[in-house]
């Protein structure tokens, strides 16, 4: 049979070994395709139509709050510092007024998952974060005593009362941003905490009861070094996390950091070597190039499934959370500087009920992109790719599809056990090489073309 995917050159990856030979880290792949590949859809779509055939069984709900109580030097994130109780109050009321009208668009609708991420969650009033569970439970229907429910949060505003309301209402994985226990390191990208503050608030994560606490850790921060990072690393593991993730630290533009690329990339390659050694060595599995679990023969290992926004249906609410169906993919607008995100915000608070209705900025997938975000997903993860499943769920051949993935094999970056292929630690360590790589041309030429506000 005639493969169409391979008839138009423009659809060629291009040559993986040339991309190895630059940077390690060509883009942080998180997603696929990224938010800056969004473009206005003309017209709007019908909110019902957009939905009417995805399966609604199992979805997955994400609301989104924008707040924070300070910037990192790092961050790319839809986010704000710059808000008064009168304006956090209209935005969980136009949260609210968006929920009822896509609850009511929805029809018949099973939620599976639900996260609450930002932003920082727990930036809100303990009535504001209660009001938001709400909208989750009672508006949109998720049962949050009986299904995987995560939250995002910061040591700053993991307090007593706000973390006891979040289990009482069965939230059972808490993610705290913690970068490093060096203080040196911490005030370099502009957060304020202190060692102290980031212990105590772990302590109450404990002491409250949560199933599943995560850690995030990042590498290659200004002057940090290898030692330094292995001591954070250490110090996270007296707190006996179900789950730890170490980001390497990408600098981005409109952000307020920079480094030399040389030496840079010397340095965090090195600080994920060490750092991953030391996860495996002390009852760790690696889930992701991210990603370390408490293995499963541990004490410490969850009961809950692994938290992933990218495998199913997505629903999400606020002003910066993306929604997925298999073919569209949608938000609203995005922006990184200060004054553009507060002027896309008010745009969300004034947004009349009846314009929740319809999608109005996203990207549709084609059969192609559909394809190369299976395999994306599917390769940078543990799990790795079912060619099996793979032809069950679009009836050809990957290798016929992207032959081109043969080069994975000969630069030793995968291997293939019968229908199942798994990167290689070489190849694990290069996966945000491999994900840019998979991106299609037309995704990278949106990136590319893309005016980041």
């Amino acid at each position: 049979m005639t493969n169409l995917l391979n008839q138009n050159p423009k659809t060629q990856t291009p040559n993986l070994k040339t991309l190895l030979e630059k940077s390690p880290y060509q883009a942080y792949v998180y997603s696929y395709p990224h938010k800056t590949a969004y473009r206005p859809l003309t017209p709007p779509l019908p909110f019902n139509e957009v939905w009417s055939q995805q399966d609604k069984r199992s979805l997955f709900l994400y609301i989104h709050i924008p707040f924070c109580e300070m910037r990192c030097g790092f961050c790319n994130l839809f986010t704000t510092v710059t808000h008064n109780e009168d304006f956090v109050t209209q935005y969980v009321r136009t949260v609210q007024r968006q929920a009822q009208r896509v609850r009511s668009a929805l029809g018949e609708a099973s939620f599976a998952r639900f996260a609450l991420g930002g932003g920082t969650p727990t930036q809100l009033p303990i009535h504001q974060l209660e009001a938001i569970l709400n909208v989750a439970e009672e508006t949109m229907g998720a049962s949050l005593q009986n299904i995987p429910v995560s939250v995002e949060m910061s040591p700053e505003t993991a307090t007593q009362d706000k973390l006891k309301l979040l289990r009482d209402r069965g939230v059972d994985r808490a993610s705290i941003g913690v970068q490093s226990f060096i203080e040196s390191e911490v005030l370099a990208i502009h957060r304020r905490q202190s060692t102290a503050q980031v212990e105590a608030a772990l302590t109450r994560m404990q002491e409250v009861g949560f199933p599943t606490i995560n850690i995030d850790l990042i590498y290659g921060l200004p002057g940090q070094t290898v030692d330094t990072w292995l001591q954070t690393i250490h110090h996270a593991l007296r707190f006996q996390p179900e789950e730890i993730y170490l980001y390497p630290l990408y600098v981005r533009p409109l952000t307020g950091l920079g480094c030399s690329d040389k030496e840079w990339d010397d340095i965090r390659l090195a600080c994920y070597r060490e750092g991953r050694s030391l996860l495996l060595s002390s009852g760790y599995t690696q889930v992701s190039m991210r990603m370390f679990k408490a293995s499963p023969s541990s004490p410490l290992s969850p009961d809950s499934p692994i938290y992933c926004c990218q495998a199913d249906g997505m629903v999400g609410l606020g002003c910066g959370a993306r929604s997925y169906t298999n073919t569209l993919h949608y938000s609203n607008e995005y922006a990184v500087g200060a004054k553009e995100v507060r002027h896309i915000l008010q745009a969300f608070i004034e947004t009349p009920d009846e314009s929740f209705d319809f999608v109005r900025y996203g990207f549709e997938l084609d059969e192609e992109e559909r394809r190369r975000r299976y395999i994306l997903l599917s390769l940078l993860s543990d799990e790795g790719f079912n060619l099996d499943a793979y032809y069950q769920q679009f009836g050809t051949d990957m290798f016929e599809d992207f032959p081109e993935l043969s080069q994975l094999f000969s630069l030793n970056l995968a291997t293939q056990n019968e229908q199942i292929l798994h990167l290689t630690e070489v190849g694990i360590e290069r996966s945000d090489t491999i994900g840019a790589w998979l991106f299609s041309q037309r995704v990278q030429q949106l990136m590319q073309s893309y005016n980041l506000k």
